[in-house]
């Protein structure tokens, strides 16, 4: 796959020219896929940590609270799925050149199911070949995008309870440590 800069990823920086006592513009640009996993590193993290540290320790641990897919309604906590939807809707509005989103093959919220060739193709690759990412460009809506899906394992014994229990999942053998979906970034090009 050939390197692309966008618009977006494209800061200047000065550099001074060695010897000549110089100082000249330079664009240099991060590479889509490094954006990427440089976006993906800090969702993977602040989604595992609620899952464990809040959700887990909290309702499967002490017991304190419960997380719901209705939490307004019952004061709960959202579920991590949840909590990743808001803060996707949430950076979508301010409009910072990407966007991201938790998919799944397997969904219990049909919302999260894949639409596109590449979302199906990706999430069935991360399955397949686990502690793999998957990458590729795609054209939606006139617009090319780069795209990368990472997967989205069970962090903690709330997923795999909350998911193997659930009324509305297609499945119900998840176990602690496996692939339940992919975290889907898009860069446009």
């Amino acid at each position: 796959m050939k390197s692309v800069v966008t618009k977006l990823t494209v800061l200047p920086i000065l550099a001074m020219c060695v010897g000549c006592g110089e100082t000249t513009a330079k664009a240099v640009g991060v590479a889509p896929q490094k954006m990427a996993d440089a976006l993906h590193v800090v969702l993977e993290a602040d989604r595992t940590v609620y899952t464990r540290h809040v959700v887990n320790r909290l309702q499967n641990q002490e017991g304190v609270i419960k997380a719901s897919e209705y939490w307004k309604d019952e004061k709960a906590l959202p579920l991590p799925a949840q909590m990743f939807r808001m803060g996707s809707e949430l950076a979508a509005e301010k409009d910072a050149g990407f966007t991201y989103a938790l998919l799944s093959l397997w969904p219990v919220n049909k919302q999260n199911a894949p639409v596109t060739d590449v979302e199906k193709e990706g999430l069935e690759y991360i399955a397949s070949n686990v502690g793999s990412n998957f990458y590729s460009e795609e054209s939606l809506g006139g617009q090319q995008y780069f795209t990368a899906i990472y997967p989205d394992t069970a962090v903690a014994e709330a997923c795999v309870a909350c998911h193997n229990q659930h009324k509305d999942s297609p499945r119900d053998d998840f176990k602690l440590g496996e692939v339940m979906g992919g975290v889907v970034v898009r860069i446009p090009l």
